[in-house]
């Protein structure tokens, strides 16, 4: 798994838990659909901090609490 499908699983459990569909995210997260459609789909090479930031606020979380789990912490290296 590589940081893209990280940080869409983690929005999709995220999205889960609170009962938020994907255009409800881009909703009361400011962040257009195409850009959260895009991350979820793997089509966004770089999801940017900004926008990483701006979901978090619509989750109501920090960017710490957004990265602080088992599959971020086991990812590897993508420096080769």
């Amino acid at each position: 798994m590589d940081t893209r499908e990280a940080i869409a699983n983690r929005i999709r459990q995220l999205c889960k838990e609170r009962g938020i569909t994907p255009n409800g995210l881009s909703y009361i997260s400011a962040v257009p659909q195409a850009t959260v459609k895009s991350i979820l789909n793997g089509e966004s090479k770089n999801p940017g901090t900004v926008t990483i930031k701006k979901l978090c606020d619509g989750f109501e979380i920090t960017l710490g609490e957004f990265f602080s789990t088992p599959e971020f912490d086991q990812l590897e290296q993508e420096i080769r």
